[in-house]
């Protein structure tokens, strides 16, 4: 078994992984961001456990529950509040990332339930793998959902992440049944995910779609390489360079060609 299919392995225990007690979650850190994580400065969440193995992913801190720390959402809350004032005035809110936020979909559920119920605007850092796991009474107290698109075309998709494309275009779309607000994260990796073919298929997706404000296009960076050695793990895209400026010009236009708009 290579290092890949190993990793692929330990996200699909995850799936498995008992849930933590009532109002308890696991969790990897929280942190201050602006910009990145939704409008505004945002608490955001670094929920614990993830079933994807994405080749960039900047996060391998957060990949199994196991490594996390158990937290109640009262604890959460508390800390929220140091920083009430500050995230209200600066227009930003609360975000809850991960990992994955619906692997564990009670603690997310009930966080972004007293967060939205107090007046701060929340938001859901998701894969969609897992959409099925956001019943509509989460998602009504979810005033922004971050979905990451890896790719239009399922095979790209799965040498990317390891797992299906379709749970996450259905998520896609039911999120737009249900008209709430969405912004696409998409990953740009030469080579990787910048076929034209690929690019044009998430635009004609998203036209379609209705409720998303804009697509992220997120240029790749090795800046997480660090966080790999320290972990003991490889960087599966240590060689791949971050696209020029002429890839990121053609990737937008071909949003903005099918009336996207993309930042």
């Amino acid at each position: 078994m290579n290092t890949r299919q190993a990793e692929l392995r330990r996200a699909a225990i995850e799936l498995c992984h008992p849930p933590a007690p009532p109002g308890t979650g696991v969790i990897s850190s929280w942190d201050l961001s602006i910009g990145v994580d939704g409008p505004g400065t945002r608490f955001v969440v670094f929920t614990c456990g993830c079933p994807l193995r994405c080749l960039y992913c900047q996060n391998p801190e957060t990949w199994r529950m196991r490594d996390g720390h158990q937290v109640t959402v009262q604890e959460v809350m508390t800390e929220i509040d140091r920083y009430r004032r500050f995230i209200s005035v600066a227009g930003g809110g609360v975000t809850i990332s991960g990992g994955e936020p619906l692997l564990q979909p009670g603690f997310t559920a009930e966080l972004l339930h007293r967060c939205h119920d107090s007046g701060l605007h929340t938001a859901l850092d998701t894969s969609g793998l897992l959409g099925d796991r956001a019943d509509d009474t989460m998602l009504a107290d979810t005033d922004l959902v971050l979905l990451d698109i890896k790719s239009s075309d399922p095979a790209t998709y799965r040498k990317v992440t390891g797992g299906p494309l379709e749970p996450t275009l259905r998520f896609a779309r039911r999120l737009a049944t249900l008209g709430r607000p969405t912004w696409i994260r998409f990953v740009l990796v030469p080579g990787l995910t910048d076929a034209e073919e690929n690019v044009d298929g998430l635009a004609r997706f998203v036209a379609e779609l209705g409720n998303v404000e804009h697509v992220d296009v997120l240029p790749f960076h090795r800046m997480a390489a660090d966080k790999y050695r320290k972990l003991g793990l490889a960087f599966p895209l240590t060689d791949v360079a971050p696209p020029d400026q002429d890839l990121l010009d053609r990737v937008h236009a071909q949003f903005h060609a099918h009336g996207v708009a993309s930042t």
